[in-house]
């Protein structure tokens, strides 16, 4: 295998993640027994379990390396920010309040978390 079929399984990866993620959000404004189903529980973390694997996989063929480049640094930064607000919109927020704006938060990290993946920019608003 090759980097070029790493990164894009690990593009797939990160789409399969977000939209899971996203469906989940979806589920929990819903209240719904959905996010209750076994599969639900195993396979987000399956694929971000691939996900990471790739990502590992790609720093060290590239030589790309955390805290050498500052856009890799901002991205596995935001990757813990995302972590951390998308268990408190899922599972850890007191209210429901509190999740739902934990949900919009925890998008908008990915939304640029995927944007410096593409840009390779700290500041990849565009």
């Amino acid at each position: 295998m090759d980097y070029i079929s790493i990164k894009h399984f690990h593009i797939a990866c990160a789409a399969s993640s977000g939209s899971l993620f996203f469906l989940r959000g979806v589920w929990m404004l819903h209240e719904s027994a959905m996010l209750r189903q076994r599969w639900v529980k195993i396979v987000p973390q399956v694929v971000d379990t691939l996900l990471l694997v790739s990502a590992l996989i790609m720093v060290i063929w590239s030589g790309q390396y955390p805290f050498v480049q500052n856009w890799l640094t901002a991205k596995i930064l935001a990757v813990f920010a995302y972590i951390a607000i998308g268990t408190i919109a899922l599972k850890r927020g007191k209210t429901k309040t509190v999740r739902v704006y934990a949900f919009i938060a925890a998008l908008a990290i990915f939304a640029y978390i995927a944007s410096v993946a593409v840009t390779k920019q700290v500041l990849a608003l565009a």
